[in-house]
């Protein structure tokens, strides 16, 4: 018998991958297959009489992407068994009865939610929502962005028979098959911890229509066999098969557990999925919606085999994502972000950025979760006004700005934990970091120092192996979720950092 392949389409909000993974050697290999960019794009719209210019995801362009990499695996030989997608939470798509998107698939950092809290909360009070949800307030939850479209666009509500997260969209475009994926769907804030299904009490008091709310299905299922136009194009056929679809869900299932530590139901481990979200919690067998939970800002999104992530939302890489991006610019058009000294070296990888950040000496932070770091004009400018308003040095070099955001970001992550601590009556003792920035050693060191544990890094490719896990189980390969964590470790190792 030949090789078996197991497909992951991992989307992010910056850049996509296509990962293969089989077994050799009872470890798990992986193969990165194709990658491509993401990201908004800015479009004119018209809401409720004002035109403007908004934040949206080209669908089409996506969908050709995943479609590239799929068939790059074809021309290769190399014939997955199943192919799963994940992407970031909250953004959906509106179909019509034919099948047909209904307007835009607009992205979460977009204004039009602006002040659509306030409409919310006049129909259930803020307190009362998160103590039947649990998930935490999010100006770009789902909840709010519906609620725009109603107030907005009320149209494409009246319109629409079918509502479809973003990579339940890109599934059915697979497929031809509609499945709503819980995980995924937990981010919204209109799914019951208790039954594990939509809150329709909830949705009909909000004035959504429930019949865009179908039954919700888990990583795991079978969505169905490429649809034969999909076929013609990739030159294969293979199952769909469900991870879970959101990306923190898929990364924190291959959060590794060596020989003789972690146990089976995943409530003793401290992790930070951090990529562009720095996504720091642990697992609960029962969702924590209390007081306390709530005014900690803590949410209780849906996980692998109905456990829940109880995790905070920490904005993450995504500032130093930001000001690498403007400094590359400014120095490409020779003119330096204001405030700012370049010089003639002009390297702001992330890997130069944490190595020489070690080498300036600013003491400066700033409160990475404050919502002004969403999406600036300039994340640069708002950095040293941040620190200017509070009195601290202002950064004034390149490295002087990386070194105080990986400060503030260790700094966030000292305080969740703490607060992690408080909450759940644990203690943590190690703080596992996947995903991409567990390749930022000068964080990692940063991490352990500041919140004096010791932290292990690694896998970095997380959100992917999470992915092919679900589907890997699904086929027989590992048996449970312990089981694939077992071999995460084994397969990939972590690196040891002590406080």
């Amino acid at each position: 018998m030949g090789v078996k392949y197991y497909l992951a389409v991992d989307i992010g909000a910056s850049s996509g991958r296509h990962i293969l993974a089989h077994m050799e050697d009872g470890k798990i290999v992986l193969e990165e297959i194709y990658r491509f960019y993401n990201g908004n794009d800015m479009e004119e719209v018209t809401l409720s009489g004002v035109t403007g210019m908004h934040r949206v995801w080209d669908t089409k362009r996506l969908f050709n992407e995943v479609i590239e990499g799929m068939r790059r695996c074809g021309e290769a030989g190399k014939i997955p068994v199943s192919v799963g997608i994940d992407t970031w939470g909250v953004d959906y798509v509106l179909l019509d009865d034919e099948g047909r998107m209904i307007g835009r698939c607009y992205g979460y950092r977009d204004e039009r939610t602006s002040g659509i809290d306030e409409e919310v909360y006049r129909i259930i009070p803020q307190e009362d929502l998160y103590a039947r949800t649990g998930i935490q307030k999010a100006i770009f939850n789902t909840i709010y962005q519906l609620m725009a479209a109603k107030k907005q666009e009320p149209e494409t509500l009246e319109e629409a028979k079918t509502f479809l997260m973003m990579p339940d969209y890109l599934h059915y475009l697979l497929t031809g098959v509609a499945k709503q994926e819980y995980t995924n769907a937990t981010t919204g804030q209109l799914v019951d911890p208790v039954t594990f299904n939509w809150d329709y009490e909830l949705i009909e008091k909000l004035g959504f229509p429930a019949r865009l709310f179908k039954e919700l299905s888990l990583p795991g299922t079978k969505v169905g066999d490429l649809s034969e136009e999909v076929q013609g194009k990739v030159g294969f056929n293979c199952s769909v098969i469900l991870p879970a679809t959101h990306d923190t869900g898929s990364a924190v299932m291959s959060v590794p557990v060596s020989e003789g530590t972690g146990d089976r139901s995943g409530t003793d481990i401290l992790y930070i999925s951090s990529g562009t979200w720095s996504l720091m919690g642990t697992e609960l067998s029962k969702a924590d919606c209390s007081r306390k939970a709530m005014e900690a800002n803590f949410t209780n999104e849906g996980g692998y085999d109905h456990r829940y992530r109880f995790l905070k939302n920490i904005m993450g890489l995504w500032m130093i994502q930001s000001v690498k991006k403007e400094l590359e610019e400014g120095a490409a058009a020779g003119i330096a972000p204001e405030g700012i000294t370049l010089t003639a070296d002009t390297d702001f990888s992330f890997g130069h950025l944490c190595e020489m950040a070690e080498t300036v000496d600013i003491a400066s932070v700033v409160d990475a979760n404050n919502d002004r770091f969403m999406a600036p004009a300039s994340m640069i400018g708002e950095v040293r006004k941040a620190c200017e308003e509070s009195g601290q040095q202002i950064p004034a070099t390149p490295w002087e700005l990386a070194r105080v955001i990986y400060r503030s970001l260790a700094e966030c992550y000292r305080k969740a934990a703490q607060e992690l601590e408080d909450i759940t009556g644990r203690h943590y003792d190690t703080i596992n970091i996947v995903g991409g920035g567990s390749n930022a050693d000068y964080l990692n060191r940063l991490t352990a120092k500041m919140t004096g544990r010791r932290v292990l890094a690694g896998p970095g490719e997380a959100t992917a192996i999470g992915n092919l896990g679900a589907q890997m189980i699904a086929d027989g390969v590992f048996p449970d979720l312990y089981s694939l964590r077992r071999a995460v470790y084994t397969s990939f190792g972590v690196k040891e950092y002590l406080p």
